[in-house]
């Protein structure tokens, strides 16, 4: 028989979690946001190193502490709000805590928000092994992932769509990961101006060299990442897999790569098209340049 009541203990855990929500959300500055496997560990690393140089926070991040200068959104101890280490810091950092959530502006009020894109193709390739090879989640080929109503490009879109409603009329800053590879000094500056922060040359060319792909892989291979459990010795497996742009065209077929941009044409709305057409825009934009 099916309960209709829930347990004293998980009544009072979630209403726990509820005001420790609200309590964090009161002084949270901005939010990072972005679909799973869009570059956002890089990015976070990127930010949090710069922060906790720039505000003299005696630390210096790497793939665990840097949950302690940018948290996930929720309540984890280790890796949630909870785990931000300098609220009494003077000057305080600005607390920015990451999410791959989906949009809801209940859930992320009226913060203002860094949205991260990355080429959809790009996307579906690196989050294929991901479930595969770290959450084990999926077990078809590359195909079937894709078609995969949960995990493959409905999924992305339907994320896409609902942001792309949720960014407008609230204050947020666009970067792809295209963006980044190409200008990391120059988009992170950007994310640091829109935050209030001031960019500082020689901090900033630490925190991009600390955050160097290679200097990542072999902090990944070192110590993991907290509360991930997979074999860090399958170059395929790791969070740091390749970092390539445009790496897709080495897993996926001609067809696959059709299917894909044919899915995101057909399933996108026009408010989220026109999102990831002004990421590419910039982008283009700054090549020229």
């Amino acid at each position: 028989m099916t309960k209709l009541f829930k347990s004293p203990q998980i009544m009072w855990k979630r209403a726990a979690n509820g005001v420790g929500m609200a309590y964090h959300s009161a002084r949270i500055d901005a939010v990072l946001a972005s679909y799973p496997k869009s570059g956002r560990t890089w990015f976070r690393f990127i930010l949090s190193t710069y922060l906790a140089d720039a505000f003299d926070l005696k630390a210096r991040p790497d793939l665990y502490s840097m949950f302690g200068v940018m948290p996930n959104f929720d309540m984890d101890r280790e890796r949630g709000l909870p785990a931000f280490a300098h609220a009494r810091h003077r000057p305080r950092p600005p607390l920015v805590p990451v999410s791959h959530l989906p949009y809801s502006r209940l859930r992320f009020r009226n913060h203002p928000v860094i949205f991260m894109m990355r080429d959809p193709r790009d996307v579906m390739v690196s989050s294929y092994f991901h479930a595969t090879r770290q959450k084990h989640r999926f077990s078809g080929d590359i195909d079937g992932f894709l078609k995969d109503p949960g995990q493959g490009v409905t999924s992305l879109a339907k994320y896409l769509n609902d942001w792309a409603a949720g960014l407008r009329g609230r204050r947020h800053v666009v970067v792809s990961y295209e963006e980044l590879s190409d200008d990391p000094h120059g988009q992170t500056a950007r994310v640091l101006s829109f935050l209030g922060v001031e960019t500082r040359p020689e901090i900033l060319d630490k925190a991009v060299e600390a955050a160097r792909f290679q200097n990542m892989q072999e902090l990944e291979l070192a110590k993991g990442l907290p509360g991930h459990e997979y074999d860090r010795s399958d170059s395929e497996s790791r969070r740091m897999r390749r970092g390539k742009v445009g790496g897709f065209a080495d897993y996926l077929t001609p067809e696959q790569i059709r299917l894909v941009e044919t899915a995101c044409d057909r399933e996108l709305t026009p408010q989220a098209k026109a999102l990831l057409a002004r990421s590419m825009a910039e982008r283009a934009s700054a090549r020229e340049a």
